[in-house]
């Protein structure tokens, strides 16, 4: 699916906007929906990054000699010159998101709403469904998309949330109006997070703290007991050492996920089976891990489900949809 861009909703905004270098980058570098990724912390020491890259370098050897393109596509082969693009590199969201504070001050515009604001919408009250469901001791194998049985207020003040890459914060934004109240967003831009902040006050959104943090090398001293990824593990996978980030990214928020959990993520790059495949090839290499140490840990997370909502296609034979969301429950 890379090579596909999902166009935001306000349209206007590329035209109010003056030209920029990211302007001048083609429709399919811009193609995956990311709010933000990582790639280098300026918190980290440089022994830190290296340690980080030897591990998951050696982590991706031992994982069966696995190609890096297994990690995001099951395709018999694959173009590995279109695998890595602009969308990999911090100084194209620095740019991208000056650019949309200046549009901002100027125009009023909340800037880009990747995936559209369908997708949101649906995240937000299909994932609320899901946690009033945990609460309420009522979750079967499938919960219904949207379906929200006996939703209380109380049932979703206990959930802490997390939004990793997000961007200008429009999805928490979209989570307040569901009912969550610990409400949490951080990006490696701290363009993004200025947008953020901005975007909260003008819309009285108090409640949500923004944060600038690298998820690769996070800073956070606590856990979440919902994670949110809208976009921001198809945006590491695009930087050119991204089958090594990925390792990264899924150890890094395999700390943050509090037990029992969830962590939703919402890909244009990953189709559901991808998504669970990668999980678990994760769980394989904690288990493995876990063997050599004598540990009797359970893998890091399960399928829990998936939205089932998103308009279709056929083609070859097979059935998808341009967009996957799918949630994974902390062990």
């Amino acid at each position: 699916m890379v090579g596909m861009r999902l166009l935001p909703e306000d349209s206007d905004v590329a035209l109010a906007r003056t030209p920029a270098a990211t302007d001048l980058i083609s429709d399919d570098d811009r193609s995956v929906a990311a709010d933000s990724w990582s790639i280098k912390s300026e918190y980290g020491s440089t022994l830190d990054d290296e340690q980080r890259h030897a591990d998951a370098t050696e982590a991706l050897a031992a994982v069966n000699n696995r190609a890096a393109s297994d990690y995001s596509s099951d395709k018999e082969e694959q173009d590995t010159e279109g695998v890595s693009s602009m969308l990999g590199f911090q100084s194209y969201w620095d740019s991208a998101y000056a650019d949309e504070l200046a549009n901002y001050r100027e125009h009023g515009h909340a800037g880009e709403v990747w995936f559209g604001a369908d997708v949101m919408e649906i995240v937000a009250s299909w994932t609320r469904g899901l946690c009033t469901g945990i609460c309420q001791n009522h979750l079967s194998n499938h919960v219904g998309d949207g379906e929200q049985v006996g939703v209380h207020e109380k049932d979703l003040a206990d959930w802490s949330v997390l939004d990793i890459g997000t961007g200008n914060g429009l999805l928490l934004q979209e989570f307040t109006k569901q009912g969550f109240s610990d409400l949490t967003g951080t990006d490696y831009s701290e363009g993004a997070i200025n947008l953020a902040r901005r975007l909260a006050d003008r819309d009285s959104f108090t409640n949500i703290k923004f944060l600038v943090d690298d998820i690769l090398e996070t800073k956070l001293d606590t856990t979440f007991r919902l994670v949110l990824d809208k976009g921001t593990l198809d945006a590491i996978g695009l930087h050119p050492d991204g089958p090594i980030k990925r390792i990264m990214y899924w150890d890094a928020v395999s700390r943050i996920v509090a037990p029992g959990g969830l962590l939703v993520i919402t890909s244009c790059n990953s189709t559901k089976d991808e998504l669970v495949e990668e999980v678990e090839t994760l769980n394989q290499r904690k288990n493995a891990v876990g063997n050599q140490e004598a540990s009797s840990d359970p893998p890091p997370f399960r399928y829990l489900d998936h939205v089932r909502t998103y308009p279709t296609f056929t083609f070859g034979g097979s059935v998808g949809s341009r967009v996957a969301t799918v949630a994974f429950m902390r062990n």
